[in-house]
């Protein structure tokens, strides 16, 4: 079992930055894929960035490539996700999300493990 917790949303101007942490529980967590999906309510739940279980590879959505950047830290089990330029439209709760694989994935569907959400608010 792991368990994921978010911190670090609030509400930032457009064109400010936020960063987004998620601690991880357990031991195995360099084993993991890690993501970040965000939800407005009413839609589907999308991806936003993810990062092999080294760090070695990351991969973005292209409404936030070059804006975004997700990190981990395998030593202090935390993954991050730097947020910049942020715009109205970034405005969801943010989900953290552990894959058992070591390989990230776009789809949420194979993600083992999810974190409770956070919320960030971009106001114009």
């Amino acid at each position: 079992q792991v368990q994921l917790v978010e911190s670090g949303g609030g509400l930032v101007q457009a064109g400010g930055s936020l960063r987004l942490s998620c601690a991880a529980s357990g031991r195995t967590f360099s084993s993991y894929a890690m993501g970040w999906f965000r939800q407005v309510s009413g839609k589907e739940r999308e991806f936003v960035a993810g990062i092999t279980r080294s760090g070695g590879s990351t991969y973005y959505a292209d409404s936030v490539k070059g804006r975004f950047t997700i990190s981990r830290d395998n030593a202090k089990n935390t993954v991050t996700l730097q947020m910049n330029s942020l715009k109205p439209e970034d405005t969801a709760v943010y989900y953290c999300a552990a894959r058992s694989l070591g390989v990230y994935s776009t789809r949420r569907y194979e993600y083992n493990w999810w974190g409770q959400g956070t919320q960030v608010t971009v106001s114009s």
